[in-house]
């Protein structure tokens, strides 16, 4: 029996620092009210103090634990009156809106410090508050069971039928030459930071172990509407202001988890839904199953379970029903070596119910079997099962969990939601070491001492120590950051080597718990250094001296496990640290169109078994396998909470090989294609529906795989002013921009995350292989592709494009292309001139106009890859193939040499460039540099006679002459360069002086 408990949320309040002086005398008298769940309590006051220390802890009751993520904690600081000048009430110093989802268990608390917000526009508010937040639960009473009593007859255990494993098809397709082409070895990043080998996991297994269904378990930021009735909807936080939400809400006393959710992005799919509970008063029989048919749909049961004395099977299964068929037919047979008949049962499907969302789960009910078995007749058939037979749709909650016709491999087809691991920073600061035994260099060589750190499969060095006065003592001072997975059960291998001599020797070394490790959320938060005692070389278990470090996991970081451009979530590893989500994100799934051929069956046949893995944040989903279709029909929805809308949402489409895993080698899924969704170009509250293509990049050239068809919905029930403003906070957490980290070491960072990612979402069932991860997270973004130079020299030339055509509009009115624009933009000019307070306004309201005209233009949905943005049409073949390359080449000399001389050419271009844009700034620098003294004194000469003329001449004047000069006919200009521009060019540069 479960203990009942009470939920309790503590708040302690720690300090604050550099408050308002609000009593009128240059000081506060502050005090702390908290408000919760209609619960409401107050701190003491700190009499005059600005920075006041309160170290009180306060402790709410949570009265709805399951959906405490929509609960808010509203923390204000007032001004005591009663302690300074008299006043009418208690002057307001600012509030703080916390809101459930960032509510930490305890264990995972920390102190953090909140910005004090303003409770209105005019409000003069400053400071922060340091609270730390957690919730327990709390165990109201306790009920012992004594083992010694037996238990209830009625307990029934916990379900642990295993999936029914049909037999391995008798032939292994062949994979097609397009699909091979797709899976060619992707380009390997130059920055390696793998030295040692993974460690291989030890598991005893149980004594006696029992298949069971695995239970996922997803933190509560994960937001599930799999193909499920009961699915959950997302809670956006309660925040200031109306909200009109659209949808039912669950009661108070509802799980979180039953509230229902729309499910109206996809097309309903019809199943028949059958139910096996259980059977009794069988036949002597052995390891009884139970077989299903309806119409060309036939499926069996695991054997069965005896519990009780009677067999179980709690399974379910979901026929798919294009056309309706008549009957169904539920027949139990012995499993052992007569497989006999145990009798059916036979089911007019016209009279089977309906059920409709919202409706619970149908009731099971005893059903008598009937008929014998021919080989013995004299056998009279007896027992009743336990079933449960309706129609339903792909919503229905035990769609997930059922064996479905469409898809005969379970474990391999089977749709799931799978969750990243919560990823940490690791920083490693090395300070110094002392009492290191070294041995003399050699003479001439200085001693070279360095630290070597290893987590997991990265490794890390330190720079050259510099040597203090004592000759054994060292100091680096230097910060070694690492990725960490949780849990955090890895340990920290420390090494102490001597590299002065040709063999480095090992000094010294030491293990670190990552749990012993402390956890900070921003850079404010002190983290105190260690001493750890050094063990000798290897096999010495002496002391070896002793190593100062300073270690702390940084959670105010977000750790970057895609590539920046299209990176789907901002958020720093600390919940405590997270921003309230700004809205929902639906995505339904419905199916491909016209995919190519991705293995052949009988050496002629081709056939494609295609699944949609979708990606946004830490959540990925992954729909069901459709077998043997090039139209495949998935129509599920998921949904995501939405942080910021300047994120990417991808959606990746892949041939599933790991169903065949029980009959050949484990094989790679091969990728079909990819879609990116920029959740910031879709409106707010409106569907889009469309299809994109799939394309692939291969060694031959671009291809298109197919269609996908998807449907997307951004829910944001905010108001525009809160949508807007998170345009104007910092895209990343931080700590990213007071401790930023270099681009080379955010690189090698981000490849071990997703080698993290990867290892984690490959354990899981059916497994999400390493391929998929590393394409659907980019991980080749960075390698070097002569198509993508081309697109982004592209990219640039069509960004700067508005600035050309503006300079071919000027010259244009310069040279009276157009007389009735160039006399409009004269008397323009003149307004302007005349009434300079009026230039700013005119700009911006021009913009705005512009921006209102181009509406007209505006994008009608998502878009998808673009193959001409790419440069991806009509490409040499041998760039494809460098693009292809591995790191290092496996060419041939000649061809490497090639590419090689091809690369010299292209870099003798851009150093041209750059030598000429150098050249232009240090012929500025040479106007009064003297380098050319005659040119430096007619420039001179030249400033002073324009300063006298400026001095004497009205501005105005000046720039209505300046402005008729340049605007001024053809007839009246000269075809040859002006006296400016040529005395420009004259100038001397610092190109003479190279060598």
């Amino acid at each position: 029996m479960t203990p009942a408990t009470v939920r309790k949320l503590v708040v302690e309040v720690a300090d604050a620092r550099d408050l308002v002086p609000k009593d009128g005398q240059g000081t506060s008298s502050p005090y702390v009210v908290i408000d919760y769940a209609g619960q409401r309590k107050r701190t003491r006051t700190c009499p005059r103090d600005l920075n006041p220390h309160w170290q009180e802890r306060l402790e709410f009751i949570v009265p709805d634990p399951p959906s405490m993520e929509a609960d808010e904690l509203l923390v204000e600081v007032y001004n005591d009156r009663r302690l300074s000048v008299p006043a009418r009430k208690n002057h307001f110093l600012g509030r703080v809106r916390i809101y459930g989802t960032q509510f930490p268990r305890r264990g995972d608390d920390a102190l953090v410090y909140f910005p004090l917000e303003k409770r209105s526009l005019l409000s003069w508010i400053h400071g922060e508050i340091g609270l730390r937040i957690y919730y327990y639960d709390e165990v109201l009473e306790e009920k012992k069971l004594d083992s010694s009593d037996p238990p209830p007859a009625d307990a029934t255990p916990p379900s642990t039928a295993g999936e029914p494993k049909d037999p391995p098809p008798p032939e292994v397709p062949a994979p097609t030459e397009a699909a091979v082409e797709t899976q060619s070895p992707p380009p390997v990043s130059v920055v390696v930071v793998e030295e040692v080998p993974i460690p291989p996991e030890k598991s005893s297994p149980p004594p006696n172990p029992v298949p069971e269904e695995p239970v996922e378990m997803y933190p509560p930021e994960v937001r599930k509407m799999q193909t499920s009735s009961f699915t959950e909807r997302v809670r956006v936080p309660r925040r200031p202001g109306p909200r009109v939400m659209s949808g039912r809400f669950a009661p108070s006393g509802e799980p979180a988890d039953r509230v229902q959710a729309a499910y109206d992005l996809v097309e309903p799919m019809q199943y028949l839904f059958i139910r096996v509970f259980k059977a009794r008063d069988l036949l002597a029989c052995e390891s009884p199953y139970v077989k299903i048919r309806s119409g060309p749909h036939t499926m069996k049961t695991n054997p069965a379970r005896v519990m009780n004395g009677h067999p179980e099977w709690n399974q379910v299964f979901a026929l798919s029903q294009p056309k309706p068929e008549p009957t169904l037919e539920i027949s139990v047979w012995d499993g052992g070596a007569g497989d006999g008949f145990l009798g059916g049962v036979c089911f007019d499907l016209s009279d089977v119910p309906v059920r409709d969302q919202p409706d619970g789960p149908l009731a099971p009910q005893w059903y008598r079997l009937e008929g014998g078995d021919e080989r013995h007749p004299g056998n009279q058939v007896t027992g009743d099962i336990m079933v449960s037979v309706w129609f339903g749709t792909q919503a229905d909650e035990s769609f997930p969990e059922s064996c479905n016709s469409d898809a005969p491999s379970i474990i391999h087809t089977r749709s799931k939601v799978y969750q990243s691991p919560k990823l940490w920073y690791l920083r490693v600061c090395v300070i110094e070491a002392q009492d290191l035994r070294i041995s003399a260099p050699p003479p001439g060589i200085p001693i070279d001492v360095r630290v070597k750190i290893q987590l997991g499969f990265q490794s890390l060095r330190t720079r050259r120590s510099t040597v203090n006065s004592n000759s054994s003592s060292f100091a680096w001072l230097e910060d070694l950051m690492f990725v960490a997975s949780e849990p955090l059960d890895d340990q920290l291998i420390v090494l102490v080597e001597d590299r002065s001599i040709k063999e480095p020797a090992l000094l010294g070394h030491v293990a670190v718990p990552l749990g012993s490790v402390e956890q900070r959320m921003d850079e404010r938060q002190p983290v105190s250094s260690k001493w750890f005692n050094l063990d000798g070389g290897v096999g010495d278990p002496t002391y070896g001296g002793r190593l100062h470090l300073r270690l702390c996991f940084e959670g105010g970081y977000h750790v970057l496990d895609e590539a920046a451009h299209v990176c789907s979530d901002f958020r720093p590893t600390a919940k405590q640290l997270w921003k309230p989500a700004v809205g929902v994100l639906e995505l339904g799934i419905i199916g491909a169109r016209g995919l190519l051929p991705m293995k052949t069956k009988g050496g002629a046949k081709g056939s494609t078994d295609a699944y949609c893995v979708a990606k946004y944040g830490k959540k990925w989903v992954r729909t069901r396998t459709i077998t043997d279709s090039f139209d495949p029909r998935w129509n599920e929805q998921y949904t995501w909470q939405v942080y910021d809308p300047c994120t990417v949402l991808t959606i990746g489409v892949f041939d599933n090989w790991r169903m065949f895993s029980d009959v050949v080698d484990d094989k790679p899924d091969y990728r079909i294609g990819k879609v990116r969704i920029r959740i910031s170009t879709l409106e707010s509250n409106r569907v889009y529906t469309s299809s994109f293509p799939l394309l692939v990049l291969l060694r031959s050239g671009v291809k298109k795989m197919g269609d996908i068809q998807l449907a997307v919905r951004f829910m944001c029930p905010g108001m525009p002013p809160d949508t807007w403003a998170v345009y104007t906070q910092p895209m990343l957490p931080r700590m990213h921009y007071l401790r930023p980290i270099g681009v080379a070491q955010q690189e090698a960072l981000r490849g071990a995350a997703i080698k993290m990612v990867a290892t984690w979402l490959a354990r899981s069932e059916p497994v999400l292989g390493p391929e998929v991860v590393r394409y659907m997270l980019d991980a080749d973004a960075h390698a070097w592709s002569m198509r993508r130079c081309k697109a982004n020299w592209f990219r640039i030339m069509g960004v700067i494009a508005w600035t050309i055509g503006l300079c071919r509009w000027i010259n244009d009115i310069r040279r009276w292309r157009n007389p009735t624009t160039t006399v409009l933009v004269h008397i323009l000019y003149l307004v302007l001139v005349w009434y300079p307070e009026m230039v700013a306004p005119t700009a911006t309201l021009y913009v705005c106009l512009i921006g209102t005209w181009y509406y007209r233009f505006k994008p009608k949905g998502p878009a998808g890859m673009d193959v001409r943005l790419s440069q991806a049409e009509g490409l040499d073949g041998d760039e494809l193939d460098e693009e292809f390359d591995t790191v290092p080449s496996g060419r041939e000399e000649k061809v490497v040499r090639a590419r090689y001389e091809r690369l010299r050419a292209l870099g003798a271009r851009v150093q041209t460039v750059m030598g000429d844009l150098a050249a232009q700034g240090e012929r500025v620098q040479a106007l009064i540099s003297w380098r050319d003294p005659r040119a430096t004194k007619l420039f001179i000469v030249v400033c002073m006679v324009v300063s006298l003329v400026l001095y004497v001449t009205p501005p105005k004047m000046v720039a209505v002459a300046l402005g008729f000069y340049l605007l001024r006919h053809p007839m009246f200009r000269d075809p040859m360069p002006p006296a400016s521009l040529n005395f420009f060019r004259r100038l001397p540069s610092l190109s003479d002086r190279l060598l």
